[in-house]
């Protein structure tokens, strides 16, 4: 067992998390979550969102779909990759995250431990 929680399953539940609430693509996850991050001293890095998202659809959870960004294709020839649930995608997303949540909680033990001995 890890001492604390990787950086990549904390990342894969906030994505699990985006594609719930149908918030967007990639890109706009990566800026979502520098910007939600940014008063806390983290900044998720951009190849760490690819792999992450890279990893959950070959796990099966989610697929991709490409569209082009703008509402005019003779103006805005931008293509983005939305991400969406598989058929069992949003079943293996909730084991997922209890297992990670599991993790969380043992993590935070150990912060609040850290704290309260030493300071």
């Amino acid at each position: 067992m890890a001492f604390m929680i990787a950086q990549r399953a904390f990342i894969k539940v906030y994505l699990i998390t985006m594609v719930e609430q149908q918030r967007g693509y990639g890109y706009q996850m990566l800026e979502e979550l520098r910007q939600d991050f940014k008063s806390h001293g983290y900044s998720p890095p951009q190849s760490e969102i690819y792999r992450a998202l890279h990893e959950l659809v070959q796990e099966g959870v989610l697929y991709r779909t490409k569209q082009l960004k703008g509402n005019d294709p003779r103006v805005d020839f931008q293509e983005i990759v939305l991400y969406h649930f598989t058929d069992d995608g949003a079943e293996k997303a909730k084991l997922y995250k209890k297992q990670v949540k599991s993790d969380l909680d043992r993590c935070l033990g150990i912060l609040h431990k850290a704290v309260n001995d030493n300071y």
